[in-house]
């Protein structure tokens, strides 16, 4: 045979290690990574399972009857579960940075490729060029045999055959090089989530930590001062609402039905992952014992040891957030959130422990917005959640109105009680 038909088969070769069955330098390093990405993984699984063992332990002491020791076992636990929440991101952003690292390595790897396959893909044709200002005949004579010739002629078509596998190769590299620069920039948009989670769990700490030290401080580990504290937050409460349905009761609103989804609609989710409801919406036989000042419960309250992640129920943006514990004497919402949603309504979020929502943020249904704790007026850690109609509801400076309560200058939404919504009804 002739040294052009070897020089065929060596482009041929040289096509061949352009594509995909050359192992890159970047394939050991993947593979390392990969392991250490499924260890982290491992780990994740093994602190879910320690944080479910606490949440078991949280709901059997909220079973007991409400005492100091068992609020002082409550807060243990939940200081044991919030380090295990710290313990499950920080894995979390681990795992998010070899994931990053992952597809750092990849891209790299589908751009060197691209830059072989390009290469070759430019030799070859190249090559073809040349052969298409040679005649057939003129290509005839150029041998000495007709088999020659022949062989030849299917050494050109297998060339040509490859150099469509590679094309195809090279537009699936491609393809792939995309998706995982996609997938990066998702990663590294998850990673910045949990980094503001992380700084928020902290806070969650010290918040705990706080709680701790003030039922000590007041109490002095006696059960009958626990006692005293807790007639006296519920006063308190008491005096809060007072003043504030008072406020409300005067409110001229109009509320038009038709702009509100039909009860039953199902267009609101729930705001905690797991749910147990400890006080239902409006005249119940709570309310009916002199609670609320007569008006009914404007909300709903889940059981929610401090620290529970609380979510958003519904797509739409933050209208508001505060907290009232910053006002000394004032005893109302605590640390609450304000979503105006896409359906003509609003939700709230109150009693929370740390908050991760911004103002004028746009939100969709299950995103984080904070911590449940037990700041305000409440008795004890749950989440109160409220639904308005958007018409109705209004944020306002306490003062700017009016307030019989040392909460003059609290921010907090208020709305005439027929705003208010059952949650149960969209939920």
């Amino acid at each position: 045979m002739s040294s052009r038909f070897f020089f065929f088969n060596a482009l041929f070769l040289t096509l061949l290690l352009g594509g995909v069955f050359v192992p890159t330098v970047y394939s050991q390093d993947i593979a390392e990574i990969r392991n250490k990405i499924n260890d982290t993984s491992s780990q994740i699984k093994k602190i879910e399972s320690e944080i479910r063992e606490y949440e078991e332990q949280l709901d059997e002491i909220e079973e007991e009857k409400q005492s100091l020791q068992q609020n002082i076992s409550q807060l243990n636990v939940s200081a044991k579960k919030i380090s295990a929440d710290i313990n499950l991101t920080e894995n979390k952003i681990y795992g998010a940075n070899l994931t990053i690292n992952e597809l750092s390595l990849k891209i790299k790897e589908k751009e060197e490729k691209i830059e072989k396959n390009k290469n070759a893909l430019r030799e070859s044709i190249r090559t073809i060029r040349e052969q298409d200002q040679t005649s057939i005949i003129e290509a005839m004579f150029k041998y000495r045999k007709l088999t020659e010739f022949w062989e030849k002629v299917d050494t050109l078509e297998t060339f040509q055959n490859q150099l469509q596998v590679n094309l195809e190769e090279l537009r699936n590299l491609k393809a792939g090089l995309q998706k995982n620069k996609s997938d990066q920039e998702l990663k590294r948009g998850e990673l910045s989530v949990l980094k503001n989670n992380l700084s928020s769990q902290k806070e969650v700490v010290d918040y705990n930590k706080h709680e701790k030290t003030k039922i000590l401080n007041i109490t002095k580990n006696e059960e009958a001062k626990y006692e005293d504290y807790l007639e006296e937050a519920i006063e308190r409460k008491e005096a809060f609402l007072k003043s504030l349905a008072e406020l409300e009761s005067e409110l001229r609103i109009a509320i038009d039905p038709s702009a509100l989804p039909p009860s039953g609609s199902g267009v609101l989710a729930w705001p905690l992952k797991k749910i147990t409801l400890t006080q239902k919406f409006g005249n119940t036989a709570f309310a009916q014992g002199g609670a609320y000042n007569g008006k009914g419960h404007n909300g709903i309250d889940f059981r929610a040891s401090i620290g529970t992640s609380v979510f958003s129920a519904g797509n739409g943006t933050v209208q508001a957030l505060g907290n009232t514990d910053s006002i000394k004497g004032c005893y109302s919402y605590g640390k609450w959130v304000l979503i105006k949603h896409n359906t003509g309504l609003s939700t709230l979020y109150a009693h929370l422990s740390s908050i991760t929502a911004k103002v004028n943020q746009v939100i969709s249904t299950g995103d984080l917005i904070g911590y449940s704790g037990n700041t305000g007026y409440s008795t004890g850690p749950h989440l109160h959640f409220s639904v308005y109609a958007t018409q109705g509801v209004r944020v306002v400076r306490l003062g700017d109105i009016k307030s019989r309560t040392n909460c003059a200058n609290a921010i907090i939404p208020i709305a005439p009680f027929e705003a208010y919504l059952n949650p149960l009804d969209y939920l």
